[in-house]
């Protein structure tokens, strides 16, 4: 019994240490994101520099409902406490008729094909790639961020993730 205690009181001060410290030392933050999709968002910081991101909403590779998640690190390119870019990996579940395209390239010209899904699910992957603004003394995030996004389910297919949005973090 004095172990289990000790234990969970020791991991319980290491996770309290690792938190990381969003803006105003706030871990978790909400939001809206504007571009593709359109909807809300979240973010929790894992760590200094990691964070967990999702984003619920439509106008998307999808069409209809879209919820998608990254795993993002951040990095401190321009030394500065305000301004961070940040990159990672994501996975993206599209819910109703989507949209596949493809560019391909015949005796030079460039020809481009479109295809409509009518699946019920799609899965798709992305890398995205952004910049985080968190103005001192505040209790806000504003982020810009693209990215390829890869349809892998029902078919094949790709698109170009770009949007912008704030997080407020209570």
């Amino acid at each position: 019994m004095k172990t289990s205690v000790l234990t969970c009181l020791l991991l319980s001060i290491c996770i309290v240490g690792l938190r990381a410290q969003g803006p105003n030392g706030n871990d978790f933050g909400f939001g809206i994101i504007l571009g593709e999709p359109i909807g809300g968002t979240v973010k929790i910081w894992t760590a200094r520099d990691q964070a967990v991101a999702a984003s619920i909403g439509g106008n998307s590779y999808f069409g209809n409902l879209r919820i998608g998640a990254d795993y993002l690190w951040h990095f401190d390119v321009f030394r500065s406490q305000v301004v961070k870019m940040y990159s990672g990996p994501g996975l993206v579940l599209g819910f109703g008729s989507g949209r596949q395209y493809w560019l391909y390239k015949y005796k030079g010209e460039r020809y481009y094909f479109y295809e409509r899904d009518e699946s019920d699910i799609g899965i798709a992957m992305r890398v995205v790639a952004g910049l985080n603004i968190v103005p001192k003394r505040t209790p806000i995030e504003i982020f810009l961020e693209l990215g390829p996004l890869i349809g892998i389910s029902p078919g094949f297919g790709v698109a170009l993730d770009v949007a912008a949005g704030i997080r407020f973090y209570p």
